[in-house]
């Protein structure tokens, strides 16, 4: 009989706002993800103590992910950010940041946590009000019939990784392939129920980054070399192809569904053989031209294909089936016991092969619509190519993002800091009747108040990481950096152009550092005769929803009062 212990006591935390340990947890949290924040932010080397693969890195899922603690804290804000970034795979960092900025106002201003709630709640519905308002001073709308706007948005997400380590001509020139890519996959003039296309992406290491391109169609590597130009009629639109999902390689055991009787004396292999020949008789009776497998395919009905001009893919794999069966119409054979159903051909419009460095790839040209693209990415190493291929992933679905919704934000910290002053303004008419509701005294409300929008602006300042300054100016709410030895009232200073780029240094100007004290005002946009053209935009879904998260998440923490953990 094994020995007994005796059970421990669970562990129970009063006030665990108020414990050390878990604030010295937070803290160290807190400035790993600041520290990431933004185009200029530090990269992270992330691996563990008994070797594997190292990555270089700032984004926030691979962060977090990387992160282990056995604090609930910890694990409930990274949990939160997390899921919001499965979601949405932008604005990670900034739902971190956001949180625990919110948390450490709230016990700087020394405000009950049940106030700090109430504030928090009212605020978050005042920003979302506002943000979906047309007049919103800080969003732009999105005209699909321009690529502009479309294109800054990409650079934004792209540039916003550093481990990239794209120049601005790289940077793009990649942008401008995600757009190309995503409005190839978008339907045009389809009726009925629409769904949209896929993008493929192939990495390629050891080429020039602007060597990357997208292509209509799909791109599938091809160990064997092929000479198209000795085959007759693939070029012949359209062409026919046939995709098989079960093993042609003859082996008895991966003949797919079905029943098989083996008789005494019976020489199997041939048999097989021979149904695998007729498959491919019936194959070039039907004018096949391209012969594709998931799996192996026999080396002699290979040469039999062939030798009738029909170009064969064989161990294509699962990740490609769905793509090429989308492309071109076909639908997978399963079983080798009966015939090739008509409804089972699918058509591509042409082939052709393209050369990337050392990889030879057969191009299948779309029927129709290219509702499936390739993009090639290319990059000097392999962590920067991964790391390139994330972003390019998150742009993706960033940009899909815009179909619900055709709107963006001003980045560059704009958003936050025109927030801030928004509620400071609207706040004054308001707080009598705010406290009243929450049953709480006006300073607290304005403690309250005051906390939200130094939250705020603290993101905006996270964006700084050489030393510089964060000012708001006092006529429009937009972000802006000094040197540090600078003064504000220095306007040769200041940066021509706000964190967006949209508000310019002018004559007169008046500005105030961020998170200090100045009077409040109501922003007014920026002039401007034509449709607004921002350099910096942020994702409109992905920030409304990470603003809600990480309010949510820092309400949920001030709401515990213990934390019960068991120790056995």
């Amino acid at each position: 009989m094994s020995r007994l212990a005796k059970k421990s006591p669970s562990l129970c935390t009063d006030l665990p706002l108020d414990n050390p340990d878990i604030c010295h947890k937070f803290n160290v949290l807190r400035q790993l993800l600041k520290s990431s924040f933004g185009p200029t932010g530090r990269l992270k080397q992330v691996h563990n103590n008994i070797g594997g693969h190292v990555i270089t890195t700032s984004t926030s899922s691979a962060l977090l992910q990387a992160v282990s603690s056995s604090q609930p804290f910890v694990k409930l804000v990274a949990t939160s950010v997390l899921n919001h970034v499965s979601r949405f795979s932008d604005c990670g960092l900034f739902t971190a940041i956001l949180c625990f900025a919110l948390l450490d106002q709230v016990k700087q201003s020394g405000i009950r946590g049940n106030v700090a709630i109430g504030v928090n709640k009212q605020l978050l519905g005042m920003c979302t009000s506002y943000l979906h308002r047309d007049d919103c001073g800080c969003k732009v709308k999105l005209d699909f019939s321009s690529s502009q706007n479309l294109i800054t948005l990409a650079r934004s997400v792209i540039s916003s990784k550093p481990a990239c380590l794209l120049t601005q001509q790289e940077a793009l020139h990649i942008s401008t392939l995600a757009v190309r890519a995503f409005v190839l996959t978008v339907p045009c003039d389809r009726p009925g129920k629409v769904s949209l296309g896929r993008i493929m992406t192939v990495s390629i290491e050891g080429l020039s980054v602007v060597e990357s391109a997208v292509f209509p169609g799909l791109l599938v590597e091809m160990p064997d070399v092929i000479n198209l130009d000795n085959m007759e009629n693939v070029q012949s639109n359209p062409l026919k192809i046939v995709l098989f999902s079960v093993s042609l390689s003859g082996d008895l055991f991966e003949l797919g569904e079905g029943s098989l009787e083996v008789y005494q004396g019976v020489d199997t292999e041939s048999q097989i053989l021979d149904r695998l020949l007729e498959l491919g008789y019936q194959a070039v009776k039907d004018e096949v031209k391209l012969f594709v497998c998931q799996k192996v395919i026999h080396p002699v009905l290979q040469h039999y294909l062939k030798r009738h001009a029909i170009v064969v893919i064989e161990r294509l794999g699962v990740s490609l089936m769905e793509p090429l069966t989308q492309l071109t119409g076909a639908q997978p054979v399963a079983t080798l016991q009966t015939t090739i159903p008509p409804e089972a051909y699918g058509q591509a419009r042409g082939l052709s092969i393209r050369n990337f460095g050392s990889k030879k790839m057969l191009h299948l040209h779309p029927p129709g619509d290219p509702v499936i693209c390739t993009m090639i990415l290319c990059h000097r190493n392999e962590t920067m190519l991964n790391e390139l291929k994330l972003a390019c992933q998150k742009t993706e679905h960033v940009l899909r993002l815009t179909l619900r919704e055709p709107s963006a934000l001003f980045g560059g910290g704009c958003t936050e800091t025109h927030l801030a002053a928004y509620i400071r303004n609207k706040s004054v008419n308001q707080r009598t009747e705010a406290a009243s509701t929450l049953g709480c005294s006006q300073r607290e409300h304005l403690l309250g108040t005051e906390a939200f929008c130094r939250s705020l602006e603290s993101v905006a300042q996270a964006l700084e990481h050489n030393g510089g300054n964060s000012l708001i100016d006092l006529t429009h709410a937009h972000h802006w950096t000094v040197p540090a030895d600078a003064a504000p009232a220095q306007r040769d200073d200041v940066a021509g152009s706000c964190g967006c780029g949209l508000a310019e240094n002018g004559p007169g100007e008046k500005w105030a550092y961020l998170n200090t004290e100045y009077s409040e005002f109501c922003p007014s946009p920026p002039s401007s005769s034509g449709p607004l053209q921002p350099r910096v935009l942020d994702s409109f879904t992905a920030k409304l929803n990470a603003l809600q998260v990480a309010v949510e998440t820092a309400n949920l923490v001030l709401d515990i009062r213990y934390i019960i953990q068991d120790v056995n």
